[in-house]
């Protein structure tokens, strides 16, 4: 049965593939818990990783003195996961279109654009410095009902 209460939870985390795998996990207990079907809990959580992945690559490089933040809240209308760097920031204007040819055979350059089809709204904000991203996934009137 799915909970449909309000809950939220908050990490800070180092710039690693650790903290990746741990944003990751979360995203994908918090959409389970939130009543998704098995169909698109495993959407939400690769979009939730390819933010992760974003934020300690792009935003803070690896380093070990930034840390990425990660929030996961869950609403009776929506599953709220918001993930944050402390990166120079990111123009979501400046990114190369994943669909255009030039781009087709490049192995990166993706994840902006499979968060997008994989969630409802995704928002940036500039935090000077950083980036935060936030993904929102509505629940359908026939998951808000069981």
């Amino acid at each position: 049965m799915a909970d449909h209460t309000t809950s939220r939870v908050s990490y800070t985390l180092d710039s690693s593939l650790a903290s990746v795998n741990k944003v990751e996990q979360t995203a994908e207990e918090f959409a389970e818990r939130a009543g998704f079907d098995e169909d698109t809990v495993p959407n939400i959580a690769m979009a939730v990783r390819e933010a992760a992945v974003n934020a300690v690559l792009h935003g803070n490089a690896y380093d070990p003195e930034k840390h990425i933040t990660a929030s996961f809240e869950s609403t009776p209308d929506s599953l709220i996961i918001r993930i944050s760097d402390q990166g120079s920031g990111l123009n979501p204007d400046t990114l190369p279109d994943p669909l255009a040819p030039e781009n087709i055979l490049r192995g990166s350059g993706r994840g902006i654009f499979l968060i997008r089809a994989f969630m409802d709204e995704v928002n940036f904000r500039q935090l000077h410095p950083g980036t935060e991203l936030t993904l929102i996934k509505h629940r359908t009137p026939a998951q808000s009902g069981t």
